[in-house]
């Protein structure tokens, strides 16, 4: 149960360092709103890690057992990663920012695979539901470090002195490794076929597959449009770092965390399609709170009430959009289909965030939050398919 929790923390740490904080760095830096955006591209990874996850459930490391093994090399080279950036220049050579941002969410996906693999074979049957909490709270708590923490460090050190910080937190993941336990019983698979092929090919023969996928892309589109831009946003309007990391991450992160357990206890009396239509509806309009915001200017009251709508707003469309992906797998293959549902889910991060700049650039921040608004709508229309989707867990 400690790894699990040690785990969960080294996976929330990278994150952030390849998104926001590097979007902060960034524009301090005064690198253009346009090549901030397409800096979301670096998550890549994050959407395609079903690609090569069999490779790390096919072999095994000639050191510290399956597990263990390939989360010690991917924790090492997170390490390093994260190192190599903060000897970086964004702005003199953002290319080479880029790639080294790039390397470390490749190695930050891979973790994931491996993290997700170690705490589904290491926790006994009573252990799942205990064990999922601790990985969150450990991955929440390292989402604030490498976030606000970061974000409030860099008002008084150099980012080159903040990366190594972060990259140092990485050895709580590195000792979880070392000294937790291997998990017993987890024979590499005999087929590839076994591993990859059956359980997309399952989820392919679902009535509605194709439109569930695409809907999976866009129903929280909106809210990731506007969460790409929000650093930026807030630091163009005059608040400091400090307030940012403290407002928008630390007090966003408890704001997230009511809406979150507010939306699992609406859903046992609203159901699956109720939910998904009534927090979509308010996930959306919750942007325009920071409408307002650029509209009124450099306020503190509506920066909170802002930061409190959009957070809480956010928890409850997540609450239902996660319930909805483990409504839609199979039993028999729930791993492979839900990693590959968090894939798209990642993708639709990435290629939602990657034209955010150059939108919110010429289109100005009020109508750009307006976009964010309107943008939620294709999702609401998918919903009018809910019906024809089979939502009951097969197998």
């Amino acid at each position: 149960m400690a790894a699990t929790t040690l785990l969960g923390f080294s996976s929330g740490i990278p994150l952030a360092l390849t998104g926001a904080t590097l979007q902060a760095w960034m524009t301090t830096e005064k690198v253009d709103l346009t090549v901030i955006g397409i800096f979301s591209l670096v998550g890549l990874p994050y959407g395609i890690k079903f690609i090569w996850s069999p490779i790390m459930d096919l072999y095994v490391p000639p050191f510290l057992g399956r597990r263990r093994g390939w989360l010690l090399i991917c924790q090492v080279a997170l390490m390093l990663g994260i190192l190599a950036m903060a000897f970086s220049h964004p702005a003199a050579n953002p290319g080479i920012t880029a790639a080294l941002a790039f390397m470390v969410a490749f190695f930050s996906a891979s973790q994931d695979i491996v993290v997700d693999a170690y705490r589904t074979d290491v926790l006994t049957k009573d252990e799942l539901g205990p064990g999922a909490g601790l990985y969150v709270m450990g991955y929440r708590i390292a989402m604030l470090v490498s976030g606000a923490l970061a974000l409030i460090l860099s008002d008084y050190m150099s980012w080159k002195m903040v990366y190594f910080l972060m990259a140092a937190t990485l050895l709580v993941g590195i000792a979880a490794s070392l000294f937790g336990p291997e998990p017993k019983d987890t024979t590499p698979p005999k087929s590839l076929s076994h591993a990859v092929v059956d359980p997309f090919v399952d989820f392919f023969k679902r009535k509605g597959a194709f439109e569930i996928l695409l809907f999976m892309l866009i129903y929280k589109l909106d809210i990731i449009m506007a969460s790409a831009m929000t650093t930026p946003f807030l630091l163009d309007l005059g608040f400091t770092r400090t307030v940012i990391g403290s407002v928008n991450k630390g007090f966003g992160f408890f704001a997230t965390i009511i809406g979150t357990i507010s939306g699992g206890a609406m859903m046992v009396k609203l159901g699956m399609k109720r939910s998904l239509w009534f927090f979509g509806i308010v996930q959306g309009v919750a942007n325009l709170s920071f409408m307002l915001l650029a509209h009124l200017g450099h306020s503190y009251p509506m920066l909170i009430t802002a930061v409190a709508i959009e957070n809480i707003c956010s928890g409850l469309g997540t609450i239902a959009y996660s319930a909805f992906m483990m409504s839609i797998c199979n039993k028999k293959y729930s791993a492979s289909q839900y990693a590959l549902l968090t894939s798209l889910m990642a993708m639709g991060r990435v290629w939602g965030s990657a034209p955010s700049g150059y939108l919110a650039k010429n289109m100005g921040w009020e109508m750009y939050f307006l976009l964010c608004t309107l943008i939620a709508i294709p999702g609401l229309l998918l919903l009018t398919r809910f019906k024809k989707w089979s939502t009951e867990t097969r197998g």
